[in-house]
């Protein structure tokens, strides 16, 4: 069987593994990702740079210039190309002339200073970008190699069709990275079918869009790519974020420009628990994979805060601190979804249980997904959705909903998905289309097969707040969801039973049988010298 050729993002990403040597994959990752975001701000700007110089030479254009001195004043015009988003990269710090140094000694400073001058150019770029290239463990061999790496014609071509191929190779090895470092990958990067999935059931058309715990960014990612798959543009939605970790927060900043999402993540990193950046705002969507069970989010001195409109969630686990936080933020008719870890469901510990009820008696719970296990980078904590809102009444909000007060829908995918390596589970398009469509159905929103909604054992229910209340407000989705229907064979039970009783009774007379010959084989053997 012929092989299938590889992608550019797998050939770009054993190219560079190949030059990591013995490095930690944690110090590794802001080496590569820092290179990868130099060139595609340099690269941006040659591609305005191209066009300016074509637009200078054409006397048809109202950018045309008679002499050479008029036409290098607009090519160095940074007006010219901060206006067109474009980052202002300062001559002599470009990617080309980094290509040109690559293999001398002194390339980790050229780096440095390269990225120190893009950083001064461009506020909205201060603190972001690594500036550590010096350090002993970077010879010229690596950091020349990563050049040469990035510099690839196969690279340029495919930049010269879409210069998105470097978002998507930023995105990718961001992927790889966390799966290498387990546990504290998935710290800053949530696996791409539970994003997919989080925003193909939000379905965050247009307005503010908020992520709390924002990691790498892959949420706000994502949400672009939705609005531009129908038809939207990056101006269609207002991104708010925060991260906590300054090396996660920089990531983040570096993939929302490598997109050209204008973010406000804040002025710095900051907790979102104790330092929010972002008090007033009030959220069409929130969208959100925290931290899961946190314990070390220091509860104890938050003991009053007005956010905790439906209980004060334990020092212990932040949870449901998490979720009040987004309510919080979230505005009257808008929807949020978060990841948590399954316990939030059924935890009757330190008053969660009265939290979860509370919620619940307030009809803010819409709906619950269970989701199966290995979803996740280095954890095997169970998880689940919650989608949460304001606005059961069905109140327009970018797509028109029916009423759903007092109910709930519960969907139990455990099931769901494939193993895409032998120890991470994914899913594919059309398993988040099965999902997302469930739920858009439930709701009386528009789906992609255009279905209407139906309980299916074993899968999906609606739920009325009594039944919940009924269950001492445990929102497990196995409790509500039932067992799958079986196909009936339409044979008679007593004709199966005595079908099966006798299947069951031959079945041990043939194990007798099989014994009692092995046994005779067994006690035939003549050991030499006896």
């Amino acid at each position: 069987m012929k092989a299938q050729p590889k992608s550019l993002e797998v050939t770009l990403w054993e190219a560079a593994t190949a030059l990591r040597s013995s490095m930690d994959a944690a110090e590794y990752k802001h080496v590569v990702l820092g290179l990868i975001f130099l060139k595609y701000v340099s690269d941006t700007f040659v591609v305005r740079q191209e066009q300016l110089k074509r637009l200078v030479d054409d006397p048809g254009s109202e950018y045309f210039m008679p002499t050479p001195e008029a036409k290098r004043s607009v090519l160095e015009d940074r007006d010219e190309y901060t206006a067109e988003g474009v980052f202002w990269i300062p001559e002599g710090h470009r990617w080309e002339d980094l290509r040109k140094a690559g293999k001398q000694a002194d390339i980790g400073t050229r780096i440095d200073k390269a990225m120190e001058a893009i950083e001064r150019e461009n506020p909205s770029l201060k603190g972001v970008l690594p500036k550590n290239y010096t350090r002993q463990e970077l010879n010229a061999e690596m950091l020349g190699g990563l050049i040469d790496v990035f510099s690839r014609q196969d690279l340029a071509a495919e930049e010269h069709k879409d210069l998105d191929v470097l978002g998507r190779v930023y995105e990718y090895f961001l992927g790889k990275f966390a799966g290498g470092e387990g546990k504290r990958g998935g710290q800053y990067y949530t696996p791409r079918s539970v994003v997919s999935l989080l925003v193909e059931m939000l379905q965050p058309y247009h307005g503010r869009v908020y992520d709390p715990a924002c990691g790498s960014g892959g949420m706000f990612v994502q949400a672009d790519k939705f609005v531009r798959a129908h038809g939207g543009v990056h101006a269609d939605i207002s991104v708010y974020g925060q991260e906590s970790v300054p090396t996660t927060w920089r990531l983040a900043k570096m993939n929302l420009a490598l997109r050209g999402i204008e973010a406000n993540l804040g002025p710095e990193w900051g907790d979102s628990f104790h330092a929010d950046k972002h008090p007033d705002l009030r959220a069409d969507y929130v969208i959100a994979n925290p931290p899961f069970n946190q314990d070390d989010w220091k509860g104890e001195l938050l003991r009053n805060d007005p956010r905790w409109k439906y209980g004060t969630p334990p020092a212990g686990n932040a949870n449901f601190a998490w979720i009040q936080h987004m309510l919080h933020h979230l505005a009257p008719t808008g929807t949020m979804a978060t990841v948590l870890a399954n316990g939030s469901l059924s935890s009757q510990q330190a008053g969660e249980g009265e939290i979860r009820r509370s919620m619940v008696e307030a009809d803010l719970v819409e709906c619950i997904v269970a989701l199966p296990p290995q979803l996740f980078f280095g954890t095997q904590i169970p998880v689940c959705l919650w989608f949460l809102t304001k606005n059961k009444a069905g109140i327009p909000n970018g797509t028109r909903t029916r009423n759903r007060k007092g109910e709930t829908l519960f969907i139990d995918a455990r099931q769901v998905g494939h193993m895409e390596t032998r120890t991470v589970r994914a899913f594919s398009e059309d398993d988040v289309l099965r999902i997302a469509d469930t739920y858009h159905s439930w709701r009386g929103s528009e789906t992609s097969a255009g279905q209407t909604y139906e309980d299916v054992p074993g899968f999906c229910r609606a739920v009325r707040t009594d039944e919940i209340e009924e269950h001492d407000f445990v929102l497990t989705p196995g409790r509500y969801v039932g067992s799958e229907a079986i196909e009936d064979d339409g044979e008679p039970l007593g004709e199966k039973i005595t079908r099966l009783t006798t299947e069951i009774r031959d079945g041990f007379e043939r194990r007798s049988e099989l014994q009692a010959r092995v046994l005779m084989a067994l006690d035939s053997l003549v050991v030499n010298g006896e």
